[in-house]
């Protein structure tokens, strides 16, 4: 079932992203995971609330939140990059900014 066929809140991860690091460094629960995970760590990067079970592009469509206006919107690198634009939270050195 896809997210928006569920009367059920969507459940959420919360992603930490190094500064120029190519992939993710972290999966999160919570925020405040997140946040003492950067802590402990002293890490630089962004820390975002993703939803669980579809992409960034999709959702963004889907909840008018983006509306594809060029031709190069939904294509394969468009949709790949895309970013949803949701709550995170700066990270400096292993402290919220």
């Amino acid at each position: 079932m896809s997210p928006d066929q569920t009367s059920s809140p969507v459940p959420t991860v919360w992603i930490f992203h190094g500064e120029g690091a190519p992939f993710a460094a972290g999966v999160f629960v919570s925020r405040a995971e997140g946040v003492a995970w950067a802590q402990r760590h002293g890490v630089t990067g962004q820390l975002t609330e993703y939803l669980v079970g579809d992409g960034c592009y999709d959702v963004a469509v889907r909840t008018a939140t983006f509306r594809p206006t060029k031709p190069h919107h939904g294509s394969p690198g468009h949709i790949a990059g895309f970013s949803s634009g949701g709550e995170h939270v700066h990270i400096v050195d292993g402290l919220p900014d």
